[in-house]
Parts: C-alpha cells; structure tokens; sequence
C-alpha cells in the first residue's frame, strides 16, 4: 500500500539531527602516504554525492586524540565551501576516516534516513536552500548554525526508505557504469605503457633497439603528434545552451569528460573545442584532469585544448598527454613565482616521443579508438540515467508521485 501523495511535513533541519561537527584540523606535516587515517576532502565528492577514496590523502594521527571525529556509518557529510552544499552518505570504509576541515558532518535521528536527505539536499529544492544561507562575497561558504534552520521535508520513515530505493537504483547502474568507464581507462593505459613505455609492442623480440630507440620508429617531439587549439570566443558569441567544460566539470585521473554545464552563467572569454578535442587543466594543481570530449562546446582560459595533427595520432595523443610522465614533466617545468603556476606550451611541445612504424600505430590507434567508443557510450547512458533520476528526484521529494 503506497504513502499518500500529498505534500509532506517540513521541520527545521535541527530536529531529526542527533548532532553535527566540522571537520577537525591538524598539522599539515601529519600527511603520509603511509598514514593511518584516511582524510576526506570536498574534491572527493562527486556533485551527485558519490564519495571516492581513490586520491583522498592519508594522515600519520593518534587515534585516541580523533575518535570522536570519526566518521561512522549513514552521516552525512556536506561541503561547505567551494561546490557548497554538495551532499553525501558515510558507508563505511576499512579505515578510520575523517572529515575534511570544509566538510559538516550531520548524524541523523532514527526518524531520518541518511540516504534520502542525501537525495534531498542535493535536489534543486535542497540545494536552493543551502544556498540561501550561503555567506560570503568572493567565496560563499556554510555554517552549521545557518544549515540547522533550513526547513526540510519530513515523509514518514517508510516513505523515505522506499525513495531511497527507488533513486538508488539509477545510482547503482551509474555507479556500475563508472566501474566499467575506470576498468577500460585501466585498459587503455596499460598498453600504452606496454607498446610505448616498456616498448613491449607487437613483434618488439624482432626489433633492434639503438639508444632507446626501436629501429624503424623516429625520434619526434609532442608537437608533431598534437597542436595548441587557441580558438578564443566572447561570451556574447556563444549560445547559452551551448556545454561548457570548466575544470570543476573535469575527473581526477580519468580520460573520459563526462560531465559538463551550460554556457549560460560564462562571462569572460573562453576557448572552442569539438567532439574528440582533447582538454588538459594547465594550472598546477589539475594538471591531472585530461580527457577527450565528448561533445562540442567551450572550455576554460585554464585549459589547453589539443588537437591530433593528423587523425592517426589522436590515440596515441591522448594517452601520452594523459601519462604520468607527461604530467609529472609539466608540474616539474611550470614558471614559478605566480601563485598559481600554469603549464608551459612551448616546454609541452618539446616532449620527446617516438612514433612507430604505421602498422605499429594503426595497430594501437584500433584498439584506443574501441576502447574509446565504449567509454563514450556509457558516460551517454550515465547522463541519460542521471537525467532521468533527477526529472524523477522532486516528484518524489515533494509527494508528488505516491510511493
């Protein structure tokens, strides 16, 4: 028998919280990648509040001393700077975690299901009302005091479980979905280490190498394999509905842009790219973010848009400008003396790289190419699913469609 679909209770946020806490802080010299404590930070949350542990740093802390600042099973933790308000839900990990300094941690009563205040804090509803306590000119930001007062809706708890569920099933086949998108990344990154790191190619036990070089393949440099698109446009010229790629929209360590806005909000100068463009975060700390796009649209000034010279190489482009040894030779080559140091193209250029004989490279071009296809097919089917979860989210949230 489904709840009645009338409109549900609203009561301020402080009655169904059994206690809230920012996220504690400590030395910076207690990071170790060796730590004991996994420490999670507002960059480890996705925007629909998926937490990953993949690059979440590691802390050398006593234990004893943070017990009480520990994350335990169904809190919820909301960001509080930065992508204000982005919600998520603590379910557990092997180690003690614990909450970054621009992290709220809530733990909620028996009456409340962590699950669906975590959808429903991260609806247009939810996020409206995070934001309409947000303070701050140059950086909005969120306090405990102010999130408390919101009003949010309370369904009776069964009610809550069964949207929960219902919502949870378009995240369960995203988040299947983003396992397969990681594993073909992984793929995709092994044969190239193997074929042009290690130089283990097809047919390599056959192959002389002379000073690193395989005989046959030539000694070249990035820029004959990809170039610097500069194609800058006004934000008078764009279509407001045209995607635009930021750096928030761009994943750590994944070569797949799956995610983007509108153009909508631009107001200063930015750069075109097309479908199959490859985008690289210039500024030190994103010089990890460097994907393919999916679509066309317009980037950030604070990102290179590079192009295959020739369509031959656009495999072979973005995994080496996707490579650890390409990154970590552009950190290690910026302009200091600026707070935040941007990559150098000129020095980017300058990278060596060998380029195979044609069989070799259409041969691996192939399968990049395959692999490639596949990501862009389930980032498209994330959308959609995402899509349909979120036309779904309010109905729901606001008893619209009896559950």
């Amino acid at each position: 028998m489904s709840v009645s679909s009338k409109k549900w209770n609203e009561v301020p946020f402080s009655e169904i919280i059994e206690g809230s806490a920012f996220g504690p802080r400590f030395s910076g010299d207690s990071y170790a990648d060796d730590g004991n404590i996994v420490t999670l930070r507002t960059t480890d949350i996705s925007a629909d509040g998926t937490i990953s542990y993949a690059e979440a740093p590691r802390a050398k802390l006593d234990e004893a001393k943070f017990e009480n600042h520990f994350l335990q099973v169904g809190d919820l933790v909301i960001t509080r700077s930065g992508r204000v308000g982005t919600t998520a839900v603590f379910e557990g990990h092997d180690d003690p975690v614990l909450p970054g300094a621009f992290l709220i941690r809530f733990r909620l009563r028996q009456n409340a299901d962590p699950k669906f205040y975590r959808y429903w804090f991260n609806s247009q509803l939810g996020q409206n009302r995070l934001l309409s306590v947000a303070r701050g000119a140059a950086q909005q930001n969120i306090n405990i005091t102010n999130v408390v007062k919101i009003k949010v809706q309370l369904p009776p708890l069964n009610a809550q479980h069964r949207i929960a569920d219902i919502l949870s099933t378009y995240d369960d086949l995203i988040e299947n979905n983003r396992r397969r998108i990681d594993l073909l990344e992984q793929s995709a990154r092994m044969l190239y280490k193997e074929w042009f790191v290690s130089l283990r190619f097809p047919g390599h036990e056959h192959v002389k190498v002379k000073d690193g070089v395989p005989q046959g393949w030539e000694k070249a440099v990035f820029a004959d394999i990809g170039e610097d698109i500069r194609d800058s446009v006004r934000p008078e010229q764009v279509d407001p509905q045209t995607p635009y790629i930021g750096l928030e929209h761009m994943p750590r360590r994944s070569i797949t842009l799956m995610d983007w806005g509108s153009a909508e909000d631009v107001t200063s100068n930015k750069f075109r790219f097309v479908e199959g463009d490859i985008l690289f975060g210039k500024i030190r700390p994103y010089f990890h973010k460097v994907g393919f796009a999916l679509t066309d649209g317009i980037t950030s000034s604070d990102t290179i848009v590079m192009r295959p010279t020739h369509e031959k190489f656009f495999s072979y482009l973005l995994m080496t400008a996707s490579s650890d040894h390409f990154v970590k030779m552009v950190s290690q080559t910026v302009k200091e003396g600026s707070k935040m140091p941007r990559a150098n193209w000129d020095v980017m250029q300058q990278y060596p790289v060998f380029i195979p004989p044609d069989n070799i490279l259409y041969s691996f071009s192939e399968v990049i190419k395959n692999i490639v296809k596949q990501l862009k097919a389930l980032a498209l089917q994330n959308q959609k699913l995402q899509q349909a979860r979120d036309l779904l989210l309010p109905r729901l949230m606001n008893g619209e469609i009896p559950v």
